[in-house]
């Protein structure tokens, strides 16, 4: 397609422009294409027509949306685009229209019938231009190969973000861990376990470590019975816990704990326990 080859071949942005419904939707359409790798905004045309044009470099693309095609303060742009070289996208449901004749690339977004029963809300016709605008987003995402970290990248603060950007370190538990010794006595691993309200307790050995969780206290209780705390937490402990080194993305941190069903991750930094990763 014409206007894909052109936006990414462009050394400069994506402005998206269009009145009232259309303007709504142009809103979405910059915000998508600003989300998935392609700098764009939204430029109201009447702002436009009074000094926002100065943002318009002959550089960037400019779509504009209008399903008649002779939104009059949308056609008051053309001389300005044209004059400035500006390739102009005009998704219109008219092909004879104004807009559409003085597009560089038109994209027919006409539709039959609106579905308001008056035919007078924009109501199918808002949404075939909602649909061109993500498929233009989706076509500009699949030929810059665009992954789910670069979409993380735009949104740091969503649970998206949260996975693919962060790492272990960040999100670990680090101080006043449980920790016993493989010696300790039952009664012990059980306050260390109820102080901490990780739901675990971290057991260090002459060797390496291990971990006591809830459910492992629940098993040796039916495994011992009464004789319980005449036991230590080696006698009870997960050997050799799932584990983590520091600079493991969430992401993986996270796919791994899915991946064993559990739900706590030792994180060492090299040889040293610093942390508990917990779900």
């Amino acid at each position: 397609m014409v206007a894909i080859r052109t936006m990414l071949g462009s050394r400069g942005r994506v402005i998206v422009c269009g009145m009232g419904k259309s303007g709504i939707i142009g809103r979405k359409v910059a915000a998508t294409l600003a989300s998935t790798g392609t700098r764009s905004f939204f430029m109201h045309p009447g702002e436009a027509y009074h000094g926002d044009l100065g943002m318009v470099s002959g550089d960037d693309t400019f779509i504009a949306i209008s399903n008649s095609g002779e939104t009059e303060e949308v056609v008051k742009l053309l001389p300005f685009l044209r004059d400035n070289g500006n390739f102009l996208i005009a998704l219109t449901g008219d092909p004879n229209s104004t807009l559409a004749q003085a597009s560089s690339c038109h994209l027919n977004v006409g539709v039959a019938e609106e579905a308001c029963p008056l035919q007078l809300a924009p109501t199918s016709s808002t949404t075939a231009a909602l649909a061109m605008g993500d498929a233009i987003a989706v076509a500009l995402m699949d030929a810059r190969g665009f992954q789910p970290e670069h979409f993380a990248r735009f949104h740091p603060g969503g649970s998206l973000g949260r996975r693919l950007l962060s790492k272990v370190e960040h999100e670990m538990v680090t101080g006043n861990l449980p920790i016993v010794d493989a010696g300790d006595p039952a009664i012990i691993v059980l306050r260390a376990i109820t102080e901490s309200r990780l739901g675990l307790a971290l057991v260090r050995g002459e060797v390496g470590w291990g971990i006591v969780t809830d459910g492992d206290l629940r098993r040796a209780l039916e495994r011992f019975g009464r004789d319980l705390f005449d036991h230590t937490a080696q006698d009870f402990m997960t050997q050799s816990p799932a584990q983590v080194a520091v600079g493991t993305r969430m992401e993986d941190a996270l796919a791994k704990m899915e991946r064993e069903l559990i739900s706590a991750l030792l994180v060492f930094d090299g040889q040293e326990l610093v942390g508990v990763l917990k779900k």
